[in-house]
């Protein structure tokens, strides 16, 4: 892996638990001063975000993304965001490509979309 996504949050320690609650990411490493998470990786098969919680007047402020998380069964990755209290933007689809997808918005607004479809590399 070569490109690491990351993001920004007024609370970056609510956003790691729904992250790993609700989508299952699993929690690297997570390096906080006073309770204030200043970086975290969090990682799913070989991918990792990085998350960090937002300052005033950070070059590095992110603002709203949007995310895709490859998966091997969205319906049951979809159960468990549901689950665990998920806002669905978009529900389960089939798309013309050949995914199974579907959509989820974070406590902060950030849309996790979670499908079958994986990008070949060569």
């Amino acid at each position: 892996m070569s490109i690491y996504p990351t993001l920004r949050y007024d609370d970056a320690a609510a956003a790691i638990r729904f992250l790993t609650a609700a989508l299952g990411l699993a929690e690297l490493a997570v390096h906080a001063d006073d309770g204030v998470v200043q970086h975290a990786e969090l990682a799913h098969d070989d991918g990792v975000v990085m998350i960090g919680t937002r300052r005033g007047g950070d070059t590095f402020d992110t603002g709203r993304a949007v995310l895709y998380i490859a998966v091997e069964d969205a319906d049951a990755h979809h159960d468990r965001a549901v689950a665990a209290g998920a806002e669905v933007v978009m529900p389960l689809t089939d798309q013309p490509y050949g995914s199974r997808e579907y959509a989820v918005r974070d406590p902060e607004g950030n849309v996790w979309s979670v499908g079958t479809y994986r990008s070949k590399v060569s």
